[in-house]
């Protein structure tokens, strides 16, 4: 009986241990290739995305900086341009925070009313540094400084204000 067991599990056992191994070991090969091929192919994925996304992202970019170039040569043109409310001699670039000051009635030698111009084009809004400079001229809060220069190297004359 020994015997029986003993030839039958040298010849019969150890084949099918060898040959179970020899599968596991295959399947974990199969295994590590699938993570591996998933991981290229996944980055493949990956790069191809961000890819379009860049390429997406500096399209937007150029449009947008197409768009400010536009709005800022609106913004110099305007006296020029039809319908402009201003004597293009009248009116002065300032650029931020306001587009322009008009001084109507400077072209005839005397000023009649000084005017905040802000230039818009499309569907753009004032700023918020835009909108509390015509909150504050709307509440009269503009006042006129004259600055005299210092004429040598003493004292500072402060500044003179009228309201």
């Amino acid at each position: 009986m020994e015997a029986l067991y003993s030839l039958m599990h040298s010849q019969i056992f150890v084949p099918a241990s060898l040959a179970l191994a020899a599968a596991l070991v295959f399947l974990a090969a199969v295994f590590c290739a699938g993570l591996k091929i998933g991981s290229v192919f996944g980055s493949l994925r990956a790069e191809r995305l961000f890819e379009r996304k860049l390429e997406s992202g500096r399209t937007d970019a150029v449009k947008r900086s197409r768009a400010v170039l536009a709005g800022q040569l609106s913004e110099q043109l305007a006296p020029w341009l039809p319908n402009f409310p201003f004597d293009p001699t009248e009116v002065r670039f300032v650029g931020k925070p306001v587009d322009f000051i008009a001084f109507t009635g400077a072209s005839k030698g005397r000023i009649e009313e000084v005017v905040l111009v802000e230039v818009k084009s499309g569907e753009s809004r004032l700023s918020p540094v835009e909108l509390s400079l015509k909150r504050a001229v709307e509440e009269g809060r503009v006042r006129y400084v004259e600055y005299r220069v210092p004429e040598g190297r003493g004292s500072r004359p402060a500044a003179q204000s009228s309201s």
